[in-house]
């Protein structure tokens, strides 16, 4: 391929991942042109629509992308979903490679009894509700008295705040109107967060264990008798700080004296979901059996089952990408197949110019600075291909933007989200808040192209 002109990559997906991607392509020292697609009117992906409105400290990551997408070399075009909007074979004419960073929003069943029952929701779905995600309800069922949340990661952890905070502590936040009408109907008094091993096996991260208990509305509560250790979880807690961080805040709840609040959050251990119970196809209650420690880290059953009452149960055990139309995917594993960042396809070969990073590269797991070195194999690949004229050049003469537009694609850009986002914050200013989030999607692309 010809070093001289500029090198033009498409990269599927805003989030953390593409735009990190799209950040160490420019640094490469090769000239890239890249145009990064959005099936969203908005940018940002997992930011805007996975992290809890409440945690503007992780939401300050938007500032670091921010910059990256300023920069004259990077096109934001929103609106367009890869496969459906636009096929990745026309994406072919117009650039030298595309990478795909999508990541994951569906959520991973629990696979067992009684999870199609009502009141049994996936994390994945709540949180695109208190997110303001266009394309999910508007509502939600907030009845339940008590709700148990499976899982042990920062996603359960998320959710059981929203729930155990009240309305108006969440109305200084982003939330649209629809968000903060509805929770101002929750009656959860009681949240039971469910994992199956022991405090040096859990996934939540320091910060956000501890955070738990800054709001007056939550009183969290640990049974002392699931503070258990083995050599493996001993060892486990001397290897990572973090995790020895995580064991010690769970320590200090299971110690100390209950707080006065309205709401109790229960964090409870060595409690393998087995059931969801119901009763004329609603749930009322959650069945675990008791484990315990087998001395490797690993967990085996007791035999000792509880059935506890709960109204509603959220299953937070994870969430799963989807596939894209005409790219290789692998459904039992949830990403789309590689070698460490090229595409491959089911014989295990190469697919030419095409390229994966983030949660749809490797699964859902890790943090989101993690993404970073992850799009830096991945970036690495594509330079190492284009240097040896492994690429397949583009043939298409004209702008992406032509052809967008003689489809009549409404397609949304840069300065329309400057639009959007002005629009946003003049919404929170009139309620003393930084922003107020818009839900419609119409009423995103109006404004970003107004």
């Amino acid at each position: 391929m010809n070093s001289s002109r500029p090198l033009r990559v498409a990269v599927i997906g805003s989030g953390p991942a593409g735009i990190y991607a799209s950040d160490l392509l420019m640094k490469s020292g090769r000239t890239v042109e890249i145009d990064l697609f959005e099936q969203m009117p908005a940018p940002f992906g997992l930011i805007r629509y996975g992290v809890a409105p409440d945690h503007p400290r992780i939401k300050g990551i938007v500032n670091s992308l921010h910059a990256v997408m300023e920069k004259p070399n990077v096109r934001f075009l929103g609106n367009i979903e890869v496969g459906t909007t636009i096929t990745v074979e026309k994406l072919h004419e117009y650039y030298d490679a595309i990478v795909f960073a999508t990541g994951a929003v569906a959520d991973r069943d629990l696979d067992i009894p009684g999870e199609n029952l009502n009141g049994s929701y996936g994390a994945a779905d709540f949180v695109g509700f208190y997110d303001g995600n266009p394309r999910f309800h508007r509502t939600w069922n907030l009845t339940a008295t008590h709700v148990a949340i499976i899982g042990v990661g920062n996603v359960a952890l998320d959710i059981s705040r929203i729930l155990a905070k009240t309305a108006n502590e969440l109305h200084t936040t982003e939330i649209p109107d629809n968000v903060y009408q509805t929770l101002k109907t929750n009656q959860a008094t009681h949240i039971h967060i469910f994992g199956r091993r022991g405090p040096a096996q859990a996934k939540f991260t320091p910060l956000e264990l501890k955070e738990l208990d800054h709001s007056p509305s939550i009183n969290v509560v640990v049974d002392p008798e699931d503070i258990d250790y083995d050599e493996a979880s001993i060892a486990a807690r001397r290897a990572s700080k973090s995790q020895d961080l995580v064991c010690q805040t769970l320590e200090q709840y299971a110690m100390r004296e209950p707080k006065d609040a309205p709401h109790t959050l229960h964090i409870h251990l060595f409690e393998n979901p087995v059931e969801i119970l119901g009763e004329d196809g609603n749930v009322v209650g959650l069945r675990t059996e008791r484990m315990e420690l087998d001395g490797t880290g690993h967990v085996q059953g007791t035999g000792k089952f509880t059935e506890w009452p709960v109204q509603a149960v959220y299953r937070a055990v994870g969430y799963r990408s989807e596939a894209i139309t005409a790219v290789p995917f692998d459904h039992g594993t949830a990403v789309i197949p590689n070698d460490g960042g090229h595409v491959v396809d089911p014989a295990g070969e190469i697919v030419p110019g095409v390229y994966v990073t983030g949660w749809i590269k490797r699964g859902p797991v890790g943090l989101i600075g993690n993404t970073k070195s992850d799009a830096k194999e991945t970036t690495d690949m594509l330079i190492a291909d284009a240097l040896a004229g492994r690429l397949t050049p583009r043939t298409a003469t004209k702008d992406i933007t032509e052809y967008l537009e003689a489809q009549g694609i409404p397609y949304t850009t840069w300065d329309g989200w400057h639009k959007l986002d002005a629009h946003e914050r003049s919404l929170g200013s009139a309620e003393g808040r930084e922003r107020k989030k818009v839900v419609e999607w119409d009423e995103m692309v109006a404004h970003s192209r107004s």
